[in-house]
């Protein structure tokens, strides 16, 4: 690999932590179509398919996870217990994820991909009309922020975990750690406050995608030196992402997240049927 594409790799490492940390989805939702397109665009960078993108993205959440929970847990913004019970249902569905995504070919993969992607968008778009008007969770917490507004969220927790398996599995298959899927069930189902929403995803994917790796390497679906040059900007963007999150307001936060899944879906399943 060439001074030049380690240079760009790093930098992809930065926006994607960056922008994964600051949402809570981990990063993958940028990797992922990053690690897939760019081959073809820098030299010295070898053909990867869907599934070495997949594993090798799970690979890289990790490091972004780490730095953006510890940086998350100074702010004590992190509901530690709450991640746990996730991660109970997710860490299974890692395991199975992974086998599942050694069943796509290139074009399935991007137009699932990008459809995912949709599905999210629509979830958090109308999150307001699909959230029930009244909630009996047998579980329920108060937080107040800054501003001293306060919160009210709960869940029940075989609810809780069942949703954490299929977002563990659907995670390892696409290689996005789970936060895109996550984040609005927490946002819409459960009422979780945004900022407390992003942070405690981060520590689930952190949880769920160091699983989901184990297994993509028992299978092989990682390339190192992809690893190594984008891990330091991982490190940075992570801890960058969940500066910027902490200083930005909640429906902006929302509205960016949107943005973001909205061209990227579009993009994947363009690419998917032109293929």
């Amino acid at each position: 690999m060439s001074a030049f594409s380690f240079v760009i790799l790093t930098l992809v490492g930065i926006f994607a932590g960056a922008f994964g940390s600051m949402l809570g989805l981990g990063g993958g939702i940028i990797l992922v179509p990053a690690l897939f397109y760019l081959p073809s665009l820098i030299p010295g960078v070898p053909p990867i398919t869907p599934q070495l993108a997949v594993g090798t993205s799970l690979m890289l959440i990790i490091i972004t996870a780490l730095s953006s929970t510890l940086s998350y847990s100074k702010k004590k913004l992190l509901d530690v217990s709450s991640a746990l019970l996730f991660f109970i249902g997710s860490a299974p569905g890692s395991i199975l994820g992974a086998w599942l995504s050694t069943r796509f070919d290139s074009k399935s993969f991007t137009v699932y991909y990008g459809f995912f992607m949709l599905l999210m968008l629509v979830i958090l778009t109308y999150r307001k009309r699909l959230s029930p008007r009244s909630l009996n969770w047998k579980t329920t917490k108060t937080y107040v922020d800054v501003s001293g507004q306060t919160y009210t969220y709960g869940y029940s927790r075989p609810l809780a975990i069942a949703i954490a398996f299929v977002v563990g599995t659907l995670s390892s298959v696409f290689g996005i750690g789970g936060g895109a899927m996550l984040v609005p069930f927490m946002l819409v189902l459960f009422r979780f406050p945004p900022h407390i929403a992003t942070a405690t995803s981060m520590l689930v994917i952190l949880l769920s995608s160091i699983v989901g790796s184990v297994t993509h390497v028992a299978f092989g679906h990682i390339v190192w030196s992809a690893v190594l040059a984008i891990a330091p900007g991982a490190w940075i963007g992570g801890k960058l992402g969940s500066t910027l999150a902490s200083k930005i307001p909640s429906n902006r936060i929302e509205l960016i997240l949107r943005f973001v899944l909205l061209i990227l879906a579009v993009r994947m399943i363009w690419e998917g049927l032109t293929i």
